[in-house]
């Protein structure tokens, strides 16, 4: 009887399937894992050290180097590191040059406040943690403490080829400040609560992703983000933050082609900077907004209206209602005067409407914003998918 390729494989010792699998690029060899559980486990093999805290930096280097990018099968991807009273840190390697370091492997969240620094300039070279088989290009660090602080620094610091840094979950944390003047182009913050200080020195710095209590931030070296999602729909980290507080933050998103706000950041800390002279501050690259907001009123709908006047370029609007949102007493007279309704926005195709309860709050607002459109009408779609008849608002 003819044996079937099936049967062929099925025979084959997993030293030898690995090889197979070896020799197929990244993301086709990733699949396999998806034939049967034993195919999965040749892919998710995970290599098991046991030491201190003081051993973490070495045994990443050593993890990192022994990696060849060009036989991902020979060494294992995944590394489990347990140190000091059951901690524990899970490492793995990822397509694309990324690393992903999880320090929340059987722990308990760490209340003790702690500051974090980051220096991409300098060059420490205590361990080789730029192997030649594989260079880190992004970084995912997970749920850091006051323990591992000191040695994800030691980490990041010796990855010269960083480009992308994502920093998630860090309880403690209250103040971070990043250098990098020539490789890092997108850094990502999320749900570090605690986090009231935020230092960059990221010349190059083209996407920004924030998700958590607006802290205060310092951009020390200026520069032009062209993606920028500014989530602080928690509200303020610091209870004193002003208006000029929030200017040198402004200046990096004034030439955004995507930008998501929350609608309290623009009235309380953009607009008494900008209002005096609103004629020359313009947002002339946006093409695509995130709106978010508490309310889904037609009175909530004035800040919107007044930054939609300053991007005459913008082609879609999303306009999300959270309400658990953070928001500012509605009393600003300011924003009430400046709405008086020019038809400025000839570009805009797609107005999204997401988290609306009531479907006359919807249509409310979408009069409003309709009133701002010059020439043919963008599509406008509600929260529960269909679309708005504009025949019908009229």
């Amino acid at each position: 009887m003819e044996e079937s390729i099936e049967d062929l494989f099925r025979n084959l010792p997993d030293e030898i399937l690995g090889c197979i699998v070896s020799f197929l690029p990244n993301e086709h060899a990733l699949e396999t894992s998806l034939i049967s559980t034993r195919w999965r486990d040749l892919w998710n093999q995970i290599l098991v050290k046991h030491g201190t805290i003081e051993d973490i930096t070495g045994i990443v280097a050593q993890f990192l180097t022994n990696f060849d990018v060009f036989d991902p099968l020979k060494r294992p991807r995944k590394l489990q590191f347990h140190f000091d009273d059951d901690n524990a840190l899970f490492a793995a390697i990822a397509a694309n040059s990324k690393l992903l370091l999880d320090f929340s492997y059987k722990k308990k969240k760490l209340e003790r406040k702690y500051e974090l620094e980051f220096n991409l300039n300098k060059q420490h070279f205590t361990y080789n943690l730029v192997p030649q088989t594989f260079l880190v290009k992004s970084l995912y660090l997970k749920s850091l403490s006051y323990l591992t602080s000191e040695v994800a620094s030691s980490i990041v610091s010796n990855l010269d080829h960083l480009e992308n840094l994502v920093i998630t979950d860090c309880c403690g944390l209250q103040s971070l400040f990043i250098e990098s003047e020539s490789k890092l182009h997108k850094l990502t913050i999320l749900d570090c609560l605690q986090l009231k200080s935020l230092h960059l020195r990221t010349s190059k710095l083209k996407s920004f992703r924030y998700r958590g209590p607006l802290p205060r931030i310092w951009p020390e070296s200026h520069f032009n983000l062209c993606h920028a999602i500014l989530d602080f729909s928690q509200g303020l980290s610091c209870s004193d933050l002003i208006a000029q507080d929030f200017d040198e933050t402004l200046l990096t998103i004034k030439n955004s082609e995507v930008l998501t706000l929350c609608g309290w950041i623009f009235e309380a800390l953009i607009w008494p900077s900008i209002s005096p002279s609103s004629g020359s501050f313009i947002f002339y690259k946006l093409r695509e907004l995130w709106w978010i907001d508490n309310h889904e009123n037609e009175n909530s709908t004035n800040a919107l209206v007044s930054f939609l006047k300053l991007c005459p370029a913008l082609e879609q609007l999303f306009v999300m209602i959270d309400p658990k949102s953070y928001y500012v007493p509605r009393s600003n007279s300011g924003l009430m005067q400046a709405n008086k309704y020019t038809k400025i926005l000839e570009q805009l195709k797609l107005i999204k409407f997401m988290g609306f309860t009531n479907p006359m709050d919807e249509i409310s607002v979408a009069k409003n914003l309709i009133q701002l459109v010059k020439g043919k009408p963008p599509k406008i779609e509600t929260s529960c998918g269909t679309y708005l008849d504009l025949m019908l608002m009229q």
